[in-house]
């Protein structure tokens, strides 16, 4: 499984180190640009297009850029920029549709590996590269955008350099605590933060922590798409086979990318507890090596399974697990799987992240040691908390990502308002010229 770098990236809850290198994934045939299977719908012109630029890759794990972008894109278009660090000898974009989303392109940029380093180099190419392509190839379609941020590092290539109408910056971790963060993301983020119209924030602590740089600063949690995980609950969908073929026997499931976030001694206790138990650990791994995972005949690695597959693998858990080690790259977190196990009908058990506690304490088990974490297990394996469930299916149910969307549109109408009204008076460009010369790696 493929994705892009920030240049160099770091990921959510459910993202990878994202490696220089590594290709995107192959786009099928029928999604390929000038396929007649591609019909862009009518947008609103009420609503500016959307430039996102996002250090993870559309195609990855379906996640918070995906499910809030997808949602904005049903009535505006959505350029989705992906950048790469590729073995070519000049830049190359690739503009890719994406089946089931007619309004959103995908822009592949690949940048040459032997500039990686050269910061300065990095910003003006991925710059020029875009413009250059708005200007020819998507000529029109994106004039005036709103630029929209996942990626802290493109914003001194970018920010002000669009004509944008607005900037949001959709904050969803704290990237500089995850492995092989650049050291200068700090500073980008500031400047982010400082450029941006409006701020969200996946965590309470995130937004407590930018506040005072940016008082336009909002918490929107984890969505959820309540339709799709309650299948797991119809009776009528067929119990995904990796999971049918473990038998009877209680299954503790994860899915959710496997990485440094994982506190793998915890898996191995929980697997030793019981030997009739079945813990199944579903997802790709990033920046950990799969020959370091502990073995155990009841413990199960099935690799990455698509979002469309996770309601019928749902389905087979006796319990649901957060199974986070307390470091920094857990500080923050605030798992986006949490709704969805809850809204799939699963008892959940977590260690104890702090968003845990602050967002899900009502309807989550939340264990404070690994013999904690256990006895949770086998208490909710055998006497599922029924009035937990029946709590975390209304929360879900009051947190969907069409109601999140719909509280982010309320706030960022207002920016729009007030930019258009102050747009001839307004230089939004950054003083590139006072920054140091910033290696991305």
């Amino acid at each position: 499984m493929s994705q892009p770098t920030w240049p160099r990236a770091s990921h959510s809850d459910a993202n990878p180190l994202l490696l220089p290198g590594r290709q995107p994934r192959p786009t099928p045939a029928a999604e390929k640009p000038g396929s007649t299977r591609h019909r862009e719908p009518p947008v609103s012109p009420s609503l500016p297009p959307i430039i996102a630029f996002s250090h993870l890759s559309w195609n990855w794990v379906w996640q918070r850029p995906q499910q809030f972008l997808s949602r904005f894109a049903r009535q505006q278009r959505l350029l989705f920029v992906e950048t790469y660090c590729s073995d070519v000898p000049a830049t190359r974009i690739d503009l890719v549709p994406v089946a089931g989303h007619p309004n959103v392109t995908l822009a592949q940029m690949h940048l040459p590996s032997a500039r990686w380093s050269d910061g300065a180099f990095i910003d003006a190419e991925r710059r020029r590269a875009l413009k250059a392509t708005l200007g020819t190839s998507l000529r029109g379609r994106f004039e005036r955008p709103l630029l929209w941020f996942y990626d802290p590092m493109a914003v001194v290539a970018f920010a002000g350099h669009l004509h944008e109408r607005a900037i949001v910056y959709d904050c969803m971790d704290e990237l500089s605590q995850f492995r092989g963060a650049p050291p200068e993301l700090l500073l980008r983020e500031r400047l982010l933060l400082e450029a941006a119209d409006v701020v969200f924030c996946g965590g309470q602590k995130m937004r407590r922590r930018r506040l005072p740089v940016n008082p336009n600063t909002h918490f929107f949690g984890t969505g959820v798409d309540c339709d799709h995980f309650g299948a797991a609950l119809d009776p009528s969908l067929t119990l995904a086979p990796e999971v049918a073929a473990l038998g009877a026997a209680p299954v503790l499931g994860y899915f959710g990318v496997i990485d440094e976030r994982i506190d793998y001694e915890l898996l191995a206790a929980l697997a030793d507890a019981r030997d009739d138990w079945h813990v199944v650990m579903i997802g790709p791994h990033a920046k950990v090596d799969p020959a370091t995972f502990p073995r155990r005949p009841n413990l199960h690695w099935i690799g990455p399974r698509d979002y469309a597959q996770l309601p019928a693998l749902t389905k087979g858990f006796s319990v649901a697990l957060m199974p986070f080690a307390l470091n920094a790259a857990t500080e923050y977190i605030n798992p986006t799987k949490a709704l969805e196990y809850i809204a799939a009908g699963r008892p959940v058990v977590s260690t104890a992240l702090d968003e845990v506690r602050l967002n899900f304490g009502r309807v989550a088990r939340i264990a404070s040691s690994r013999a904690e974490f256990i006895a949770l297990c086998a208490a909710e394996v055998a006497s599922p908390s029924r009035a937990r469930i029946a709590r975390g299916r209304k929360l879900a149910a009051d947190n969907t990502w069409d109601a999140i969307a719909a509280r982010m549109q309320a706030l960022i109408e207002p920016v729009l308002a007030a930019e258009d009204a102050t747009a001839a008076a307004t230089d939004q460009t950054l003083p590139t010229s006072a920054l140091p010369n910033l290696a991305y790696v």
